[in-house]
């Protein structure tokens, strides 16, 4: 699952430049068993295996040091936010654990530092969101995106969406390129830019103007937004 996704493109060319290093690592070779069985029933009876924790906790041994964070990906975690992956980048090294069929024995929760959720829903196992994970936050690991500007200029890395972004042709579908961006009068294109952030934010995430820190010029551009409907 992980070859694909983490071999291509950004994630790709990090690794190669050493920027970033990935090492995916098999439940399965922490098993004492020759079946190499990593879950089992759970006790109380009921539906899926449970993921065992003698296994877990051999292999987070294995591969964890003193410098190591261990994260556990699971929908009952904190929310993964731009704010988090960028907490995450200045680790230096993270064991991530991916959950799987059931669930995980409760006793793991014990061998973790923290628990991530990438949304209020379920998925058939933890894989996808650990590759969420690592690509959210190898995009602050200096060098890995080439432009900083677009890095910054993402959504929520100032706690606000990001503004539209246009490209040839100049019309399409009866929809032109606003004139703003064809005139070279970089101030003005900075300042519709702006309310733009500031427009699509307050349509789409309100919720996030509440906890932004807005200079004087957002919060008139801002007033002039709500007025205009």
């Amino acid at each position: 699952m992980f070859r694909g996704p983490l071999s291509e493109s950004l994630l790709k060319k990090a690794q190669e430049k050493d920027l970033l290093s990935l090492n995916v690592v098999d439940l399965r070779d922490f098993t004492s068993d020759k079946h190499k069985t990593a879950d089992d029933s759970p006790y109380g009876g009921g539906a899926g295996m449970v993921m065992k924790v003698d296994v877990i906790a051999n292999a987070i041994s294995k591969v964890k040091s003193q410098k190591s964070k261990v994260l556990f990906m699971c929908p009952t975690g904190k929310l993964l936010t731009q704010e988090k992956s960028k907490q995450l980048a200045e680790e230096k090294h993270l064991v991530i654990l991916c959950g799987h069929y059931e669930g995980i024995d409760e006793r793991v929760r014990g061998l973790v530092d923290e628990e991530i959720s990438i949304g209020d829903y379920v998925l058939t196992g933890g894989e996808l969101p650990a590759m969420v994970l690592v690509d959210a936050l190898a995009r602050h690991i200096p060098g890995v995106v080439k432009e900083e500007a677009s890095v910054q200029n993402d959504s929520f890395f100032n706690g606000l969406l990001d503004h539209p972004s246009y490209a040839k042709p100049e019309e399409f579908g009866g929809q032109k390129v606003p004139d703003v961006l064809l005139s070279g009068h970089h101030a003005e294109i900075e300042k519709w830019r702006r309310k733009e952030v500031l427009k699509l934010t307050f349509y789409r995430r309100p919720d996030l103007l509440a906890r932004a820190a807005l200079s004087d010029e957002d919060k008139k551009m801002l007033g002039e937004i709500i007025q205009n409907g």
